[in-house]
């Protein structure tokens, strides 16, 4: 299908069919996409792929609003996996120091600053290898359903769930589970040994079976090739269901990991990684997450243009630095983007 510069379907104005125009989108849904078909597009003319991306982008979504989410470490550090990109892991010295589960009350400070500074998704992480039915996991409960209360997206990342944990989580107010492949199947155990990237596709399921919207998208950086990006995002693009959130993670070297030295990611390859996940799964919402210092204002005005709808606000990611929200309002006000209210609705990708 031929996608035109106004960023609609060639015939769309000629035809005035609005049966036509949703079929048109249909076509550009798909689940069916081979890693050839990826990796040509990964390999276009940089300014062909990024318009591209652009009217693809235009099609599904407002291209002038942008979500701003927030994401706290509600439990910090000894995690027993060994992700080598991660300063939480007990295997990893990197001098963090440990946090134990935060109280109900010490979330919702966060989550009400969170909202007043304009977020309207507020994301909790747990430094855990899996959920475990203990009291624990009910002060997690007790956290979402709170917060849903305050008229925000919920989104949890808690480690490998199982469909009746996932489904506590949905039942108590949890419009999201975030469980990235971080990347690629062949490179996955360059990345962490103690769970495959099997073990995160279950996950995923799992939360999808209990009704849960799902978060899942990768990291840049991890001593990946071109094909390990296309490989993550083939992986993604071609489940059953495309997962509503994509977050795009820049690598952020955190001395004593693994890949502390590894090489600074591109910013061309980067954007691109961005615009093929735009292409590849139209109606998700594709996030610039961690590694966002590392963009100028200009590389982050073109990720917007290349199909970006949201952004991680705040001071910290979990463990590492993130700009801070006011920095973050009026550069967007800059570029003429406002925030995007919450959707607890549903939708099928």
């Amino acid at each position: 299908m031929t996608i035109t510069s106004q960023g609609g379907t060639a015939g769309n104005n000629r035809s005035g069919s609005q049966a036509q125009n949703e079929e048109e989108l249909k076509e550009l849904l798909r689940h069916d996409w081979t890693r050839e078909e990826i990796q040509k597009l990964y390999d276009m003319p940089f300014l062909d792929l990024v318009f591209q991306a652009a009217s693809v982008h235009r099609l599904f979504h407002n291209p002038s609003e942008v979500q701003i989410c927030s994401l706290l470490s509600i439990k910090t550090g000894g995690c027993p996996e060994d992700c080598g990109y991660c300063s939480q892991s007990v295997h990893n010295e990197t001098g963090l120091q440990v946090q134990p589960l935060l109280e109900v009350e010490e979330v919702v400070t966060a989550a009400t600053r969170a909202k007043e500074a304009g977020a309207t998704r507020f994301c909790m992480g747990a430094a855990w290898r899996e959920v475990r039915d203990n009291r624990a996991f009910d002060r997690v409960l007790e956290m979402v359903k709170t917060v849903n209360g305050m008229g925000l997206e919920v989104c949890c990342t808690l480690g490998m769930l199982n469909e009746a944990q996932a489904q506590k989580l949905k039942e108590a107010g949890l419009h999201a589970y975030n469980h990235n492949i971080d990347t690629s199947p062949e490179n996955y155990g360059k990345v962490c040994s103690t769970r495959t990237i099997d073990d995160r596709l279950n996950t995923l399921e799992a939360a999808r079976s209990a009704g849960l919207t799902v978060c899942c998208g990768g990291i840049l950086g991890l001593g990946e090739s071109d094909s390990d990006r296309v490989g993550m995002l083939h992986t993604l693009a071609t489940l059953d269901t495309h997962p509503e959130s994509v977050p795009i993670n820049s690598l952020v070297k955190i001395e004593g990991t693994p890949f502390a030295g590894n090489p600074d990611v591109s910013v061309w390859d980067f954007i691109r990684t961005i615009a093929v996940a735009r292409i590849t799964m139209p109606k998700a919402m594709v996030r610039l997450a961690a590694g966002r210092l590392s963009l100028n204002p200009e590389a982050q005005s073109l990720a917007f243009l290349a199909g970006a709808n949201s952004i991680f606000a705040g001071e910290k990611l979990l463990t590492t630095p993130n700009p801070e929200f006011n920095e973050d309002l009026e550069f967007l006000k800059h570029l003429g983007l406002r925030g995007k209210a919450p959707d607890t609705n549903e939708h099928v990708c």
